[in-house]
């Protein structure tokens, strides 16, 4: 595919430095955003061109990439009489960069599949700090003739791009991962938390959990806000955070299971939700464990 055109839907922060990239290497743009303008006019002052609806954005596009926060949020996107895939013509590729449920993504994989077009998950990893230098992780699956096409763009947005099976195999991924990120970081928050409680110095736990093999680059994320004041070492939302390990939890329940791990995680962050902190980073989870303790 010779320097295809690309339409881009979702442009907050992951968004805005994803299309930033794109733009830096030379891609033709149409995009389309949502409520917050602040990295669609950003956009649109390099060059890109601003589409009226989601079919606009396909019927202009070579590729057409959405990233956006949940499944309802994609499918109402894709679907519809303004949705993407009433603008497809064989050959184009949809592929969401957001973390969706596996489910949804096979489902809206067929009904892409029968316009001729495919329809590839690339779920992300890292930061939009990383996306501004095309340094993402890139969970990609779904059709392999289709992702070899669309590759040389993928690798202009991530040092690693990798392809791991059947559609919906980089979502089901990327919630096991983000359990997983997740249920480390809210450990190292009441961690903290605890600290304070027991009134011992947070500089003196991280620097016996780190000569450890506990150390890690989540435990040092989240380091980040309780030593230093910084919230966007992780910057990621309690809100997106407790999506993801809900959506976890769904694929388990969908697959028959029962998760016992991801409950406290789980339970932790939709309460800090509750609280209004959803807007607030992860590691803000700090002051959120470290209050419920003191009562």
């Amino acid at each position: 595919m010779s320097t295809p055109k690309i339409g881009f839907i979702g442009l907050g922060l992951m968004g805005g430095a994803m299309v930033g990239r794109l733009q830096d290497k030379g891609y033709d743009l149409t995009v389309l955003g949502n409520r917050d303008r602040t990295e669609l006019d950003k956009a649109i002052a390099r060059g890109a061109t601003e589409a009226a609806d989601a079919k606009a954005v396909a019927e202009a596009s070579d590729i057409i990439m959405i990233c956006m926060g949940t499944s309802d949020q994609v499918e109402s996107r894709m679907r519809g009489d303004a949705g993407v895939i009433a603008g497809l013509s064989a050959g184009n590729v949809v592929i969401d960069f957001g973390t969706s449920l596996p489910g949804s993504t096979r489902d809206l994989g067929a009904e892409v599949a029968a316009t001729g077009a495919t329809y590839l998950d690339a779920p992300l990893g890292r930061t939009p700090a990383h996306a501004v230098d095309g340094l993402l992780n890139l969970m990609c699956s779904g059709d392999k003739d289709a992702f070899d096409r669309v590759k040389p763009v993928l690798d202009d947005l991530g040092e690693n791009v990798f392809h791991l099976g059947a559609l919906g195999s980089g979502h089901t991924i990327k919630l096991i991962n983000n359990f997983f990120g997740m249920t480390v970081a809210n450990a190292m928050a009441e961690a903290f938390a605890m600290a304070d409680v027991a009134e011992i110095d947070r500089q003196s736990l991280y620097d016996v959990i780190a000569a450890g093999p506990l150390r890690s680059g989540m435990m040092d994320f989240v380091s980040g806000y309780a030593l230093q004041g910084d919230p966007n070492q992780l910057a990621f939302a309690i809100k997106n955070a407790a999506k993801d390990v809900g959506y976890y939890r769904q694929m388990v329940s969908d697959a028959g299971g029962d998760s016992i791990m991801s409950t406290g995680a789980h339970t932790g962050l939709n309460a800090a939700l509750d609280a209004g902190q959803g807007d607030n980073m992860v590691s803000q989870m700090v002051d959120f464990y470290s209050a419920r303790m003191k009562g």
